[in-house]
Parts: C-alpha cells; structure tokens; sequence
C-alpha cells in the first residue's frame, strides 16, 4: 500500500470536515490514479475519491437535476480530494462510467461504511459493459499515443498511459470482465512477451525513483507494441454485450443504502 498511516488520517479528517460543511455521510473513500495503478513517482499526488450520501429529503426536490450532485477541493499538499453524490455514481455505474468501476475495484480504501461498497462489487459482473469498456480504453489510449509518444523524444511516463488502457482492452477481449486497477496484475496479459515485460520493467524501476521521468528516445519494444496494438484494435468492432435490465437492481441498491445511511 504506497499510503502512509499520516496521510490515511489526514485524507480521514478531510474527510469529516466534508461531511461537516455538506450534511453528508461518506459511505466510501478510495485512492484512485497513478498509486492505485502502482506506478507512482515519489511526488504523485493523492488521489483520495469518495462516494457520499445526502439526506433523503435532499433527493425529494421539484430541483433535483439542477443541485450539485459533486463536493470538489482544490489540491493542497498533494491531497487531490473529490467526491460524487451516490445518485450521480450508480447514473454513471448504469453506464459502466470507467472512473466509477476503477473506483470500486480500488485496493486502497480509506473508508467504508455500511454495505454500499461490497452490494456494488457483487453487481459489477451484471451491470458493466465490456463492449464500453473497449472503446474507452481505445480511445484513452490512441489519445495519449497520438499526444504524446510519436516525436522523436517522447516523455517517459506517457508509456504508462497508454500501456495500461491497452492491457486493460486485452483483459477484456481474454476474460470478458471488468479490468483489475493493478497495473501488475493487467501485465498478466503478456504472458510468453520476454522483451516488452523486461522494458516495462526498466521503465517501472524509473517511474517508481524518479520525481520527474522527462524526454528519452522512444523504447523500441513499448513503442512497437503499442503501434502493433493500436493498429489491431482499429479493426475490430466489440461485439455487443447483452445485459439485463440493470436499472432496478441499481435502484434498490440506491434506496437500501440511503436507509441504511440515515436510519
């Protein structure tokens, strides 16, 4: 777990003072980005993300789509802390929102309380769409490839930028499940592939000492098997996944945690 104890209680204390100035209760909180991943620099920010309840009168308002369903703080000492309204978050799960799905798969969790956590795990299998999660994971990672990594000199970190949205589509070709949020556990996906493991390696033992990678000459086994990837993917088409209604399941997770929250 690369979170100290110190910063697992300050992100706690952020935490009730959030609580405090918005009337709400936190039902979970996880790390989320570069030190989720397990690929962070010694300077990464943290990426504290928590799902949060109001009070059930606040959902019965005339207003509700136009009251502010996310509670947001500017970074301060490396602390980048944010959070969604539960009705927001089980609307962006019903579209299997990326953010969402890492969230909850997160291994460093900094708080749970109640069921809300475990209910919405169990109902991942029924309610994410792989076909949705290929595209978002071709696009994140062609964005980040045409962006970034086609000079001459290219920024080192972006590697993993695109190298983990593309082991996270070969995941989903492979197993036709949700991707895990550990890079380590995603690079399984390239099993027999001696010399690319071996340059992500190399690249690892940097990211991991190093506050800022900066420029380097392109790595020629990365670069040649995202170009090979990218290539591959353009070609295909996801077949669509059938799902069953998932709206009622979701919904009763919504009523049963805004009881279980506030009874």
């Amino acid at each position: 777990m690369m979170v100290s104890l110190a910063v697992q209680e300050e992100v706690r204390s952020r935490l009730r003072g959030a609580e405090h100035e918005h009337d709400v209760q936190v039902v979970l909180a996880v790390e989320s980005g570069s030190r989720a991943w397990g690929f962070a620099s010694p300077n990464s920010d943290y990426d504290a993300r928590f799902i949060y309840v109001n009070r059930p009168e606040w959902y019965l308002s005339v207003g509700l789509e136009e009251q502010r369903d996310v509670i947001e703080y500017p970074i301060v000492d490396e602390m980048d802390i944010n959070g969604w309204d539960l009705r927001k978050a089980l609307r962006l799960f019903w579209k299997s929102n990326p953010g969402f799905v890492e969230w909850v798969q997160s291994t460093i969790i900094y708080e749970h309380s109640g069921s809300f956590h475990e209910q919405a795990k169990a109902l991942l299998p029924q309610v994410y769409s792989v076909e949705s999660g290929i595209y978002h994971y071709r696009s994140m990672a062609k964005t980040n490839y045409r962006g970034y990594l086609q000079a001459p000199q290219v920024p080192l970190k972006k590697y993993f930028y695109v190298l983990r949205p593309l082991l996270s589509v070969r995941w989903l070709e492979q197993f036709n499940t949700p991707a895990p949020i550990e890079f380590d556990k995603l690079r399984g996906v390239l099993d027999g592939e001696t010399e690319l493991q071996q340059a992500i390696d190399d690249l690892l033992v940097i990211k991991r000492a190093a506050p800022e990678m900066g420029l380097s000459p392109q790595i020629a086994p990365i670069q040649l098997f995202i170009e090979r990837e990218l290539s591959r993917l353009e070609a295909i088409k996801p077949s669509r996944s059938e799902r069953k209604e998932v709206e009622p399941l979701l919904s009763e997770l919504f009523r049963s945690v805004l009881k279980e929250t506030w009874s």
